[in-house]
């Protein structure tokens, strides 16, 4: 597989959520060189930026490695997604295009065309590109890129459970883009906030096995405190 050199960052990290890559297992150079068909020195900087992001770490006499999240760590970037995504809504209402309305209400048109019909197969990665428009939507390039870091994180850690009502799930995403389309920012903040929230409960740690394996902590975790 070849891919550009300023992608493979992107491949790798895309690499290491889907499993690709064991948790704790090692990332040679070589060999990540070889598998996207690019040299080692965009490899090199792909694992420093995936380092700084949380997805790999150096280890003494082992290089380049996977990193082992505990359940800690998981539940705290959870916890992260949950307090940001209002703030970025809320910043969205503010700052938006026009160009930005007419994606999301695309989007949530779409979902809730899906949802009705029982399609559910689109909903998750409609879904996903509704909160990465509202993310880029918030005019914060910053922001922006915290919610994408922490949307590939908490889809690294965790599974999701479909929403008991799709329907309802997508009336919501509706009323966060009419409250941003109207400029609204404390009630695009307080709709997303318990769209967070309810979504929560759908989060369920990835189970051991390869690739999916989430260390747990020196201390237990009260998952339940994430869900209100």
């Amino acid at each position: 597989m070849r891919i550009p050199a300023h992608s493979v960052c992107t491949a790798v990290r895309d690499d290491i959520v889907a499993g690709v890559y064991e948790r704790g297992s090692r990332l040679t150079e070589e060999v990540l060189a070889r598998r996207y068909g690019v040299s080692r020195v965009p490899v090199r900087e792909a694992l420093r930026t995936l380092e700084a992001e949380g997805f790999v770490v150096t280890r003494r006499h082992a290089g380049a490695c996977v990193a082992e999240p505990t359940e800690q760590e998981a539940a705290d970037v959870l916890e992260m997604r949950t307090l940001l995504e209002p703030l970025g809504a809320a910043r969205a209402a503010q700052r938006r295009t026009e160009a930005h309305l007419k994606v999301l209400r695309g989007l949530v048109r779409l979902g809730q065309e899906r949802a009705r019909k029982g399609n559910s197969e689109d909903l998750r990665s409609l879904g996903g590109w509704f909160h990465e428009t509202l993310a880029q939507a918030c005019g914060s390039p910053s922001l922006t890129l915290m919610l994408t870091q922490l949307r590939h994180k908490v889809a690294w850690m965790y599974t999701v459970e479909a929403p008991v009502s799709p329907v309802e799930s997508w009336a919501e995403h509706g009323a966060i883009v009419d409250a941003v389309a109207r400029g609204d920012g404390e009630r695009a903040r307080a709709l997303t906030a318990l769209h967070a929230e309810r979504a929560t409960g759908a989060h369920r740690l990835r189970p051991a096995g390869a690739g999916e394996r989430v260390r747990t902590s020196q201390h237990p975790v009260n998952m339940s405190g994430l869900r209100h």
